[in-house]
C-alpha cells in the first residue's frame, strides 16, 4: 500500500493506493485561508498539520489494515508558499502563500541585486514565487526576518512533522526562484540577493527519492507495521503530472482548476522567461518541465456564479450542449492579476462588448472563452520557446464540463484526452513518487497514463472563427493596461 498527502489551499487530502493503483480510500479536511489586506493571502503552518493528522486518524479509523500495510508515502502541495522558522523549529508568521501579490515591488529589488535571476531560475521574478516574499519580510517585519533559521514551503513543514528533517524537493523547490534551475541545486547568488545561506534551505532530493521515514511514534500512532519511507513528492502540477503520466518529454495536460495550467514535460531546461513561462525541475530525475500558468480559470466561474446567484452547472447548462459561435462578449479572466503571459499582480479582470440582449448566458459563454483564450496564450508563448503542444490531457473541476472543454480545444485546435473517471491528482501522484521512494522502480514506466475514456476534438467550424476572435482577444490587455 502506497500513501499520497496534497495539502492544497483549501484543504489537505490523503488518498491510499494498493499495488495496482486503485484508490482503496481518501479523506480530506479543509483549510480556511486569511487576507488581512487587500492582495495578501495566508495561513497559518500548523493549521496543515491538524488537517494531516484529522485526514490520517480517519483513515486509521475506517481503514486501519489498509494503512497498516502503507510502505511509502508522498507529498505534494501548493508551491511558493514561505513558512518562516525559527531556531525552535515554530513558525514566526503565517505562511505567505502562492496567490499573495504583496511583494512586487520586492520581485525588481531581486531582480537589480541578481541581474543573473533569469538565468539561473529559468523564471521571471513574480510576487508569486517564495524569493521576494522574504524580501517584503525583511523590509516590513526585520525582526522575524532577523529570527529565521529556516524556510520551508508548505508541504516540507507537513514533512518535517512527519520524519522531523528540513528537505524539500526538486521540483517544489524550483519555485522558490533560489535554485539554479539547470543544475538542480540551490543558487549562492539567488539567496544572496535576498539576505540568505544554504544555512536557511533544506537539503535537497529527487521527487522519487527517501527523503527519511515516518517518525516510529507517528507509525505506532497510525498502527503501521512499519515506519513507511517518505518520498521527496513534488509541487502540486508536478506530483499531478505524475499521477496524469506526463513524466515522458512531450507529454502536456492542462488544468482548468482555481487557476489554470498548461503543462508539457521537458527532457532539458528549457526556459522563456520574456513570456512569463516557468521552467521547473520535474519531480522525477533527469527532466524539466514548462507551464503556463494562469491565476483564475474555474475561479472565474465561480465569480460570476457567486455574482448572479446560481451555481456554475446551471449557468454551463443554459448555454446549451455546443455553442454555434464565438460570444460577441469579451472576458479578461484576471481577476487576481496575471502570471503568464503578462506577469502583471495588477491586472484585472473585464468584460467588453456588452449589450442590452445579453444575459447570463452571454456572460457565461464570455468566461469560458476568456480562460481558453488565456489558455491559448500560454501555449503561444510555449512555442516561443520551442515546445509544440500536439494534444494535452484535460484535468481539473472545469474538465468535468464537455462544453468548456468543447470550447477550449476549438480555441487551442488540439484534441483534448479525457481519462476515465478516477483521481489523478496531486495526492494520486505523491502515492506514487511513494511506491518509487519505496521500490526504486523505474519512474518512467510506473508513471503511465490512465486510460482514455474519450477524446474532445476541436469543432472544425469553429476553429477559423475563434483565431480571428483570439487576435481580437489578445489587443484588450494592452489597451486596458494603458488606461489603468
Amino acid at each position: 500500500m502506497y500513501l499520497g498527502i496534497d495539502v492544497g489551499t483549501s484543504s489537505v487530502k490523503a488518498v491510499l493506493v494498493d499495488g495496482h493503483e486503485r484508490i482503496v480510500a481518501s479523506a480530506s479536511a479543509a483549510l480556511e485561508v486569511t487576507r488581512p489586506h487587500p492582495g495578501w493571502s495566508e495561513q497559518e503552518p500548523d493549521a496543515w498539520v491538524r488537517a494531516l493528522e484529522h485526514v490520517l486518524d480517519e483513515l486509521s479509523a475506517t481503514h486501519r489494515e489498509a494503512l497498516a500495510a502503507v510502505e511509502g508515502m508522498g507529498l505534494s502541495g501548493q508551491m511558493h508558499g514561505a513558512v518562516l522558522l525559527g531556531a525552535d523549529d515554530k513558525p514566526l508568521r503565517p505562511a505567505i502563500l502562492w496567490n499573495d501579490g504583496r511583494s512586487e515591488a520586492e520581485c525588481r529589488l531581486l531582480e537589480e541585486r541578481c541581474p543573473r535571476s533569469r538565468e539561473l531560475s529559468g523564471n521571471l521574478a513574480m510576487p508569486g514565487f517564495t524569493a521576494p516574499k522574504l524580501l517584503w519580510v525583511a523590509e516590513h517585519e526585520p525582526d522575524v526576518f532577523a529570527r529565521t533559521r529556516k524556510v520551508l514551503l508548505p508541504k516540507d513543514y507537513l514533512r518535517l512533522f512527519l520524519i522531523g528533517d528540513h528537505v524539500s524537493d526538486m521540483s517544489d523547490a524550483a519555485g522558490t526562484l533560489w535554485l539554479d534551475v539547470a543544475k538542480r541545486d540551490w543558487s549562492d547568488a539567488l539567496l544572496s540577493a535576498t539576505g540568505l545561506t544554504r544555512e536557511h534551505m533544506p537539503r535537497l532530493v529527487e521527487g522519487s527519492e527517501s527523503s527519511g521515514r515516518l517518525r516510529p511514534e507517528l507509525a505506532r500512532r497510525w498502527g503501521m507495521h512499519r515506519a513507511p519511507v517518505v518520498a521527496g513528492g513534488g509541487g502540486d502540477n508536478a506530483a499531478s503530472a505524475v499521477g496524469i503520466g506526463a513524466v515522458k518529454p512531450g507529454a502536456a495536460f492542462v488544468s482548468l482548476g482555481t487557476s489554470g495550467v498548461l503543462f508539457v514535460s521537458n527532457a532539458r531546461f528549457s526556459p522563456n522567461t520574456e513570456g512569463a513561462v516557468h521552467a521547473f525541475c520535474h519531480a522525477v530525475p533527469r527532466t524539466w518541465h514548462q507551464m503556463g500558468v494562469i491565476l483564475s480559470a474555474a475561479a472565474s466561474l465561480e465569480w460570476l456564479s457567486a455574482l448572479l446567484g446560481e451555481p456554475a452547472p446551471a449557468l454551463i447548462a443554459a448555454v446549451g450542449e455546443r455553442v454555434r459561435a464565438p460570444s460577441p462578449v469579451k472576458f479578461l479572466p484576471y481577476l487576481s492579476g496575471e502570471r503568464t503571459p503578462h506577469n502583471d499582480a495588477g491586472a484585472r479582470g473585464a468584460f467588453v462588448g456588452l449589450a442590452h440582449g445579453d444575459g447570463r448566458e452571454a456572460l457565461t459563454q464570455a468566461v469560458m472563452e476568456g480562460v481558453a483564450y488565456a489558455v491559448a496564450d500560454c501555449m503561444r508563448v510555449l512555442a516561443d520557446a520551442g515546445t509544440r503542444v500536439e494534444r494535452a490531457s484535460a484535468v481539473g473541476g472545469g474538465s468535468r464540463s464537455p462544453l468548456w472543454l468543447k470550447i477550449l480545444a476549438s480555441v487551442l485546435d488540439r484534441p483534448l484526452d479525457v481519462h476515465a473517471e478516477g483521481d489523478f491528482g496531486g495526492a494520486f501522484g505523491a502515492a506514487r513518487l511513494g511506491r518509487l521512494a519505496a521500490t526504486g522502480e523505474d519512474p518512467f514506466t510506473l508513471a503511465v497514463p490512465p486510460p482514455v475514456a474519450r477524446v474532445v476534438e476541436p469543432d472544425a467550424a469553429l476553429v477559423p472563427r475563434y483565431a480571428e476572435e483570439y487576435a481580437r482577444w489578445r489587443r484588450l490587455y494592452p489597451a486596458l493596461r494603458q488606461a489603468r
